[in-house]
């Protein structure tokens, strides 16, 4: 079955120095764009990630601090990498919890003022787990009956990722062809930020969900302790977090 489609989506998969979404950085990016008409562009590009690559993640990828040494930094690909994905919708496995946050975290380090308006996410892994919940290798064989060649490398995983959202919608009739309802079918909880550190609650008003605030609406805090804002901004907390946070105390000040 192929993707019906209203605008491009950018399947993607990184491969990074670890899981810290606010501190760890890209060392591989892989990205194939596939357009309403049928037509498909790919590329993958190696990155200079600026800091130590951990030899625990050496171990997993197989990408050394010697094999990106003269490659690109993410801020020289950045203007590349944004152009690819600027028009479209985003699906990758495990991407709303990790590609889609570190991506942004990189993209707004580069200069590059990236969000999710206007697109949607489809996880092809919460799918999976929903279904049958199983690793991205255990899916290839399970929907496509076919091994990773690669696996762990960028290329390799974002590749079977589009092969097994495809079969998915072959194999499970209930799931549409829309991106839209595949987007809302993946999403896990309704966040404001891509962390989580910021959601919606039953009034569709965004609270916090960590520390001392933890289930206390934004505006209350920003209002009542105006300090907590200025707190988290100079925090070792994702820079998409803080530029939510601004964008609802900007609010709070416009609608005084």
């Amino acid at each position: 079955m192929e993707l019906k489609l209203n605008k491009p989506i950018c399947f993607f998969d990184l491969e990074t120095t670890g899981i810290d979404v606010a501190k760890d950085r890209i060392v591989e990016i892989s990205i194939f764009k596939v357009f309403p008409n049928g037509n498909k562009e790919s590329k993958t590009w190696l990155v200079n990630p600026t800091i130590p690559i951990p030899p625990q993640s050496t171990a997993i990828h197989g990408i050394s601090n010697e094999k990106v040494a003269n490659e690109p930094t993410f801020s020289e690909l950045a203007s590349q990498v944004y152009n690819m994905i600027k028009d479209s919708d985003l699906a990758g496995y495990n991407s709303d919890r990790f590609d889609i946050p570190l991506l942004a975290e990189e993209l707004l380090r580069a200069g590059v003022d990236f969000d999710m308006k206007n697109r949607v996410s489809v996880d092809v892994q919460t799918i999976f787990h929903k279904m049958e919940e199983r690793t991205l290798s255990a899916a290839m064989k399970f929907y496509c009956n076919q091994s990773i060649e690669n696996a762990h490398s960028a290329e390799a995983d974002t590749m079977a990722t589009y092969e097994i959202m495809k079969a998915q919608l072959d194999r499970y009739p209930e799931l549409q062809n829309d991106i839209k309802l595949l987007s809302e079918f993946t999403t896990r909880k309704k966040i404001a930020d891509f962390a989580g550190m910021i959601a919606f609650d039953t009034d569709d008003d965004e609270i916090f969900t960590f520390g001392k605030h933890k289930g206390v609406k934004v505006d209350k805090v920003l209002e009542t302790e105006p300090g907590y804002f200025s707190w988290i901004q100079n925090a070792d907390f994702p820079l998409y977090t803080k530029k939510v946070l601004t964008a609802i105390k900007l609010r709070k000040l416009n609608t005084k």
